[in-house]
């Protein structure tokens, strides 16, 4: 538990292994995800996402003529709350992808439920208090981002995807075995995070680090491509309900250490970045 608090502090970021979830069912997921993305292009767009939800298919390759663009397709994918899910959007090929993605996400809602109470203990308070403040288990968000990243022949001139912070509570990535890409920002530099199987990388999103008063740090990161291998990403988002005030938390607050950020519900500082159209820390900074 120390470890994980220095890492939250400093980092952001940690990596946990013997966290309970099946391994073969992790490679499973990422298996039917990679063979979900080589089907033809006509095949993918039955799934194509809506504006509205966002749900399904999309793509950001060569979307925006002379831009620099993220280099890759992805799948997006409501789990919770269960109103929210769209059962006609979830692909049918492989035959086995909707399966095992509900078996997943059981286990990664599981294991971002035992690493809430960690967090919590660790800023001093009772260990469900994080996960209260997030709305409960019943009534937090949860989805899943599979993003793919096909060789690049020009990897120096775009990105997988574009500096960013995440705007939830928590994010579990699970990551090609072989294949680099995740980068994260420390002291103005971009360290590489080396891949190790069977692994998750656990990343503190921005609504944590404003109920932690900044203490847990939300940090820019980035994903390069690569000229001669693809990688797949499962990315897992645990979010907090989108209509509750959220602040830092009282015992947090000291005449030392005062309030950082006002209080604001997550569909107000999602609304917030569409609005300001800011990227990477800006809008988490302007908030303080």
């Amino acid at each position: 538990m120390r470890t994980i608090g220095g890492a939250c502090r400093e980092w952001g970021f940690f990596k946990v292994v013997n966290h309970g979830v099946d391994p073969d069912l992790m490679r499973s997921a990422r298996g039917v995800w990679r063979e979900f993305f080589y089907q033809p292009l006509e095949e993918k767009r039955r799934y194509a996402n809506s504006p509205a939800t966002y749900e399904g298919f999309g793509s950001r390759l060569g979307v925006e003529k002379g831009a620099i663009l993220d280099w890759g397709d992805y799948f997006f994918l409501h789990v919770l709350p269960e109103r929210l899910k769209n059962p006609h959007k979830w692909p049918k090929l492989p035959s086995s992808c909707r399966e095992i993605t509900e078996e997943y996400s059981k286990q990664l809602l599981k294991l971002c439920g035992f690493l809430m109470k960690v967090l919590s203990l660790n800023l001093g308070l009772g260990e469900e208090e994080l996960q209260k403040a997030l709305g409960g288990e019943e009534d937090i968000g949860a989805c899943l981002r599979v993003n793919y990243y096909p060789k690049c022949p020009q990897p120096e001139l775009t990105l997988g995807i574009s500096p960013h912070s995440d705007p939830g509570g928590l994010t579990v990535l699970y990551v090609d075995d072989h294949v680099e890409g995740l980068q994260v920002r420390k002291n103005d530099e971009w360290i590489s995070v080396k891949p190790t199987p069977d692994s998750f990388i656990v990343n503190i999103a921005d609504q944590i680090q404003i109920l932690s008063n900044g203490i847990y740090k939300s940090v820019e990161h980035r994903v390069l491509v690569n000229s001669s291998q693809d990688r797949v990403s499962l990315a897992f988002f645990y979010n907090p309900r989108g209509d509750i005030p959220l602040g830092p938390f009282d015992e947090l607050v000291t005449p030392e250490w005062p309030a950082l950020y006002q209080p604001m519900t997550y569909d107000e500082y999602r609304l917030s970045i569409r609005k300001k159209g800011l990227k990477g820390k800006s809008l988490g900074e302007t908030l303080k």
